[in-house]
């Protein structure tokens, strides 16, 4: 029983995992463009941007690689798992696929928002790593420790370009509501909706890969994850 139920929370924690980082990096395409209309001779926010898009393809590759390495496909999981999904729905009143990437060059405001947005759902995604590499499942599986200690070195980077637009243009820090929306999120996601998948037997494993869809990037899930042998 206890090999099924670690078993099952770590299928499960990797799918909701390979969601968020898929839907992180093609989210960010639609970010870069927006900066490189709004701003295109700032070449430092542009490359840091990227960077943070080169990081969560490579996120995404490595949990891919963990399950091909068991044999096995992700869980279906959708966008109310998806950290960014929530935040930006109740921020925009809409979902990111219906985000006007248009509204967001043309106005500093919405741009102003989202630069909030994608900093405090990177600062939560850090938290939560950082308790995930003390859990005492996820410590027994040692692909799973080097893929979420690489997250870990990479992820204070992501926040940073975004905090530094809103301080140079004299933008505000987040409110409490807006951390409090974060952790409303967090919360839903940790006490009612990975609880009620854990338990739904009805719940089913995808049958492609999430960048199926990226022509660009289909099929790139070579990635080194070899562990030290004891």
């Amino acid at each position: 029983m206890l090999k099924f139920i670690r078993e099952r929370y770590l299928d499960l924690l990797a799918s909701i995992y390979i969601y968020n980082e898929h839907r992180g990096y093609t989210a960010i395409d639609r970010v870069l463009e927006a900066i490189v209309a709004r701003s295109p001779d700032d070449t430092a926010l542009i490359e840091a941007v990227e960077q943070h898009r080169a990081d969560e393809r490579k996120h995404y590759v490595m949990f891919r690689r963990w399950f091909e390495l068991r044999g096995t496909m992700p869980l279906s999981v959708d966008r109310t798992c998806g950290h960014i999904d929530r935040f930006v729905e109740i921020m925009f009143a809409k979902r990111i696929d219906e985000l006007d990437t248009q509204m967001v060059i043309d106005s500093d405001t919405s741009f102003e928002k989202l630069c909030r947005v994608i900093s405090l759902t990177e600062k939560r995604g850090f938290k939560q790593v950082e308790i995930l590499l003390d859990h005492p499942l996820v410590r027994d599986d040692k692909v799973l420790m080097k893929i979420f200690t690489i997250i870990h070195a990479d992820e204070p980077s992501h926040w940073a370009p975004y905090d530094a637009w809103l301080k140079q243009n004299g933008k505000r820090e987040p409110k409490w509501w807006e951390y409090a929306i974060d952790r409303f999120i967090h919360s839903e996601l940790l006490f009612l909706k990975l609880p009620l998948l854990f338990v739904n037997p009805w719940l089913k494993r995808r049958a492609d890969w999430p960048d199926a869809s990226d022509p660009a990037e289909a099929g790139a899930s070579s990635f080194d994850l070899s562990v030290p042998a004891e």
